[in-house]
């Protein structure tokens, strides 16, 4: 089943770290479907974003317990795709104004 590719991507994750990736090892990560691969991550992003892909890693987030009082709640669990662009591929998503 072919998918549109920002059904997969659900959004762009900025943190310390995945900056400090960007910065020194090219790297972007995202927050995808969780029920996408890494072949569908990568036509996802060649396609919508327009750059090269190295490689592709991706992990599952479990979501942390959370209580107030007495009562017990999960956040949901999401998945985390950090992507490995190639030489001399850049994304202007991450670029400041």
């Amino acid at each position: 089943m072919k998918r549109d590719p920002f059904d997969i991507l659900i959004k762009p994750l900025l943190t310390e770290k995945i900056t400090s990736l960007q910065e020194h090892a090219n790297r972007v990560a995202f927050v995808v479907r969780s029920d996408a691969n890494r072949i569908d991550i990568r036509r996802a992003i060649e396609s919508a974003l327009k750059v090269k892909v190295k490689s592709v890693n991706v992990m599952n987030v479990m979501g942390k317990r959370k209580r107030q009082g007495k009562f017990v709640g999960n956040r949901p669990s999401w998945k985390k795709a950090i992507v490995t662009l190639k030489e001399g591929e850049k994304l202007e998503l991450y670029e400041s104004a």
